[in-house]
């Protein structure tokens, strides 16, 4: 990394200077498992989601990425509180949401809106589609009621659905209808975060590029902040100006998108980049090398100890083991969490973390070392990073 291309990535003082809209501080989601019989006990837990940090700007997007299971949705349906965390902290406009109750999370439900990745069974199929879109406006009074069937036929009209089916069940409607429905839905109360779980999954490709023009259109007219959770790693790239990648409920790499991109440092994060079809290289001719992991997905109630990617990864030693790679920054904003962190090709042969974390290559304790306490503490970026290749702290201004 240079210091020349670390300024392009620079952000404005005034973006630097904002407060988040959305502040997630080691976010934690266990769900309980239950023994059989008559006395059900508590045997284990579902780690789901494992200390993810991240911010949201308003007007801004973030990707979630990564396999099925990964805990990409579970992250979603916390932020929106349909699901109360284990622990860790959920701040929306510098308030904790984590722990509030029902009654005083009804206000923020205009706030916060979610777009489902399930477009049949998030629409209740006992209602009409003018009910359904309709109901927000009523509960929170948002127009009079005279002007709710107004609202709604404008609100589908938005999506690109007729306004005059505002009376047809969701049966009636196909997959790719119905999602427009649940769009229409979370942008009833025009939120100021909008969580999106796959909302063009289940759409033609050629209304998936209407549905996130539409997404970004609403963005610019009401500085609207996404959580957009997607596989397609093609669609997040357009859509989103940064990514996270999670694997087994952990953040593994997260930045700004040109850099996890074209300079992913976790093995995680080239394997996924290297199954991306690439139209460009087909063009001039020959392929890219496709990285493949072996080895299935642990599971997520019993984790492998210290690197959770380590059982698949190809460059794992005695440290991924032992000692867990916290979550560093790398770049102005890019932060990777690997003890042998590298672009592809480029991985050193030693543990870039070991002097950092006080520990030697096999992951045993130093007695003469003062491990860096702070490492992958915080939420956003800051001024100073560890440049790996040159084993150095580097300011802002390339210092």
């Amino acid at each position: 990394m240079t210091p020349a291309t670390d300024a392009v990535q620079a952000d404005t003082p005034e973006a630097a200077s904002s407060a988040p809209l959305l502040e997630v501080r080691d976010l934690q989601m266990y769900f309980p498992v239950k023994s059989s019989g008559l006395i059900r006990r508590t045997v284990g837990h579902v780690q789901a989601v494992d200390g993810v940090s991240f911010q949201v700007r308003a007007g801004d997007s973030l990707g979630l990425v990564g396999e099925s299971g990964c805990g990409k949705s579970t992250t979603g349906r916390l932020i929106t509180r349909l699901e109360k965390p284990t622990a860790g902290q959920i701040n929306f406009e510098g308030r904790d949401i984590a722990n509030l109750g029902a009654r005083q999370l009804k206000p923020l439900r205009r706030e916060i809106q979610m777009i489902f990745q399930d477009p049949y069974g998030s629409l209740n199929p006992r209602h009409t589609v003018g009910t359904i879109v309709g109901t927000p406006l009523a509960i929170h009074d948002v127009v009079p009621k005279k002007q709710i069937l107004a609202r709604v036929q404008e609100l589908l009209e938005i999506v690109g659905l007729n306004p005059e089916h505002y009376n047809r069940y969701p049966h009636e409607f196909s997959g790719g209808q119905r999602q427009r429905i649940g769009i229409a839905r979370a942008l009833t109360l025009q939120p100021k975060l909008l969580v999106a779980d796959e909302p063009v999954s289940a759409l033609d490709v050629s209304i998936q590029a209407q549905v996130i023009n539409l997404l970004q259109d609403i963005q610019r007219e009401f500085n609207i902040g996404y959580l957009f959770v997607a596989h397609d790693l093609a669609v997040v790239r357009h859509f989103c100006p940064e990514i996270a990648v999670m694997y087994l409920g952990k953040i593994v790499e997260i930045g700004e998108r040109d850099r996890i991109y074209n300079h992913a440092n976790h093995p995680y994060t080239q394997a996924l980049l290297s199954a991306v079809p690439d139209v460009k290289q087909a063009a001039i001719g020959g392929r890219r090398e496709r990285i493949q992991l072996t080895g299935d997905v642990p599971s997520p109630i019993n984790p492998p100890s210290g690197c959770r990617f380590r059982t698949r990864c190809p460059l794992a030693q005695d440290i991924c083991a032992a000692v867990e790679p916290p979550l560093i920054q790398i770049g102005r904003k890019h932060k990777v969490a690997c003890h042998f962190a590298g672009e592809l090709g480029q991985h050193p042969a030693e543990p870039v973390t070991a002097p950092l974390l006080g520990v030697d290559r096999h992951g045993e304790r130093l007695s003469d070392a003062s491990p860096d306490a702070d490492l992958g503490s915080g939420s956003g970026y800051g001024d100073t990073w560890y440049d790996f290749p040159g084993r150095r702290m580097v300011r802002g201004d390339g210092a």
